[in-house]
């Protein structure tokens, strides 16, 4: 996979660091990112996603979902357990593991529930009223507001 320096542009920017760095470990990461346990994104509402995690053998005590700042962190690690038979071969994985995902702005999860071996954890994207566009109406013949001459004179000489 092709490497992207950003070096120039953190040294040009302010405030963009964490952007730089999620493209830096998107870019490099891809490789060295484990396949385990797998997962499914979706979109289920125009401001609603689900992500689906498949934990087969794993239960509710087992899991770990944690929301810190951004990053949501998905944790499962099984508690050792006595067998009571030798296993002659073992297909299902019940290996500890740890899946982050980087939330976009003003995203939250809502839930999470455990079904027939899924995961499945629910968010949203609530933006603000403050950061939602607006629509500014244009009054037809309003005269713009009259600025007084003798306030701008004296905000002038006091500065």
């Amino acid at each position: 996979m092709r490497q992207f320096d950003l070096a120039p542009l953190y040294r040009s920017t302010v405030g963009f660091d964490r952007l730089f760095s999620l493209l830096d470990s998107v870019a490099g990461g891809e490789a060295s990112t484990p396949g385990y346990p797998p997962y499914n994104i979706e979109r289920t509402a125009e401001n609603a996603y689900r992500i689906t995690v498949a934990v087969a053998g794993f239960s509710e005590k087992d899991l770990n979902i944690e929301v810190k700042e951004s990053a949501l962190t998905v944790r499962g690690e099984k508690a050792a357990e006595e067998r009571k038979t030798d296993v002659l071969h073992q297909g299902i994985a019940a290996r500890a593991f740890e899946r982050r995902f980087q939330l976009a702005d003003h995203v939250q999860v809502t839930g999470a529930s455990l079904e027939n071996g899924l995961l499945h954890i629910d968010l949203v994207r609530e933006v603000p009223e403050a950061k939602k566009p607006r629509i500014i109406p244009i009054g037809a013949g309003a005269k713009p507001a009259q600025i007084d001459a003798q306030v701008v004179d004296s905000q002038a000489k006091a500065a």
